[in-house]
């Protein structure tokens, strides 16, 4: 069951919601997010219509037994976790401390 909060705990979260710091904080995460996440998408989905309609392309060996489909597959990994460690860096050094900020701000009003 959710816990009431309190008025001055919600005035609070309100006052600092209205704050430069935390539209600054929204616009740094929405700075890194939209252009990963429509990159990601292009990469997957042409991994995908490649797939589906370039079976020859695909299909090449590139050594041994490995094929261009079989390095795509390997690469949307790769390209996950380069994704996940390039949004932790990003976070500590442009986010992080904005919103280290606010939750001081809040913890000394309502702590």
């Amino acid at each position: 069951m959710a816990e009431k909060v309190s008025p001055e705990v919600h005035a609070e979260y309100e006052r600092i919601h209205a704050t430069p710091e935390f539209a600054a904080l929204k616009a740094a995460y929405r700075k890194f997010v939209l252009p990963t996440t429509v990159a990601f998408m292009v990469w997957y989905l042409t991994y995908v219509l490649l797939s589906n309609y370039a079976g020859d392309f695909m299909g090449q060996q590139v050594f041994g037994n490995v094929n261009v489909a079989l390095l795509f597959g390997l690469l949307q990994f790769v390209t996950t976790f380069a994704i996940a460690y390039a949004y932790a860096r990003y976070s500590a050094a442009k986010m992080d401390p904005i919103a280290d900020e606010l939750r001081d701000q809040f913890e000394r009003k309502v702590g």
